[in-house]
């Protein structure tokens, strides 16, 4: 499945990135965030989406992501040329960011490594809120964030989400090792473990080439990962409460995922207060949402609920939300 472009989308853009840092007090000195920009001609007057990368990857690798001959592998190319700017982040102890302090970079960091950074892009470009994208423990970085600062958050989408654990094999497997996270701060990762991310649920969602070329992005900037989300998704779930995640929200689970338990989301889902609420199976997918083969469908129904009209009417008890920008196209 495609998305159709309107006369408005500027498929064929040259999409320009800008790279930024940010950085984050903390009681041990500052810390520096790389954030990542895209855009197409210029970032002024645009809606500004933040994607939130998970537990075994930074962020390029995963929303920017090229793989010659794979037409739209990089989702914030994608969404550039239809009229966002594209923002991502390193989190503290991922990627470009800083790695220099010895702590296990949980999801609770995460979400201060998100205030961070949208700090520094409202006085960079003025972008007070953003449409927030987060997948695995991105998503539950992403939720905490929303909880914090829901003035930040017009819309939340929450791939291969987990709120209590619940009917999610990967997660009873991981638990297995909990001690092993516990002793040290970081995890050695290699090849063979990205390949596992692909072959633990079903491995034919996803092409060899593109699994190495994700491999390649990953191992290029880092060998080791931070333990914090790993600990948090095996021994402190929940971490997210739904009834303090007031904005609307989409919860996206793939159909073969192994970490997101349909049961378990659907009952997250069903406690979220807003009624402009989205629940959507990805068909064909396992847990990597944009590096599988239906990866174009996935942003097919993110762009659609980013840019979706505000309900006319949502009930006498209820405010009218604020009427969020929208882009300059819809595909």
């Amino acid at each position: 499945m495609t998305s159709q472009a309107t006369a408005g989308d500027r498929i064929d853009a040259p999409v320009e990135g800008v790279a930024h840092c940010a950085t984050k007090a903390t009681t041990d000195g500052d810390v520096r965030l790389f954030l990542w920009e895209k855009y197409v001609e210029t970032p002024e007057g645009k809606p500004a989406v933040l994607f939130v990368h998970g537990s075994s990857m930074a962020s390029q690798p995963t929303f920017d992501l090229a793989v010659p001959g794979r037409p739209d592998s990089s989702v914030m190319d994608w969404f550039a040329r239809r009229g966002f700017v594209s923002w991502c982040v390193d989190m503290e102890g991922y990627g470009r960011s800083d790695k220099k302090r010895d702590i296990y970079c949980d999801i609770s960091n995460g979400a201060e490594d998100l205030a961070a950074a949208t700090d520094y892009v409202f006085h960079k470009r003025g972008v007070r809120a953003f449409m927030t994208y987060g997948i695995s423990s991105g998503a539950l970085r992403a939720a905490l964030f929303a909880e914090r600062h829901p003035e930040r958050v017009l819309r939340l989408a929450l791939d291969a989400f987990v709120w209590t654990g619940e009917g999610a094999p990967t997660l009873h497997e991981r638990r297995k090792k909990l001690p092993q996270f516990l002793a040290t701060k970081r995890r050695p990762i290699d090849r063979a473990f990205v390949q596992s991310i692909f072959d633990r649920d079903h491995p034919e969602c996803a092409e060899k080439r593109v699994v190495d070329a994700f491999a390649d992005a990953i191992l290029a900037l880092d060998d080791s990962m931070p333990n914090g989300t790993y600990i948090d998704m095996c021994s402190k779930l929940p971490v997210n409460d739904p009834a303090k995640i007031t904005m609307p929200t989409l919860v996206l689970r793939g159909q073969y995922d192994g970490i997101a338990g349909f049961d378990d989301l659907i009952e997250f889902w069903k406690r979220l207060p807003n009624p402009d609420k989205q629940f959507s199976v990805l068909a064909g997918v396992s847990h990597a949402s944009f590096q599988q083969k239906n990866y174009r469908m996935v942003y097919h129904i993110l762009h659609a609920y980013f840019t979706q009209p505000v309900p006319a009417y949502v009930g006498p008890q209820r405010a009218h939300p604020a009427s969020p920008p929208t882009a300059r196209a819809h595909a």
